[in-house]
């Protein structure tokens, strides 16, 4: 269901606006609805891909607590490999 909406812009810029919308052969208003359908996913994605990472850096944490506990004196805090072996199993590629 589409909305009408109001918006108050000045004179010099709508006619921009219009002369721009012409140049690209479309309207105003689907200029308008374009840029926040793509804002709202630029948001949406950004916002997807801020949690995947706050997952990603959650589970790590929680693998590190794991791997210091049974960390001797001699094997390092970090394993690369286990880490990468890790991240692949989360992804579902191992």
């Amino acid at each position: 269901m589409t909305k009408n909406l109001t918006l108050a812009i000045d004179d010099d810029l709508l006619d921009k606006a219009r002369v721009l919308a012409a140049m690209k052969r479309t309207t105003v208003n689907a200029m308008v609805r374009d840029f926040l359908t793509h804002e709202v996913e630029r948001e949406t994605s950004s916002a997807t891909r801020m949690e995947m990472w706050n997952n990603q850096f959650k589970a790590s944490d929680q693998n590190s607590q794991r791997r210091a506990r049974r960390v001797s004196g001699e094997k390092p805090i970090f394993d690369r490999e286990e880490f990468y072996e890790e991240v692949m199993r989360e992804r579902g590629l191992l």
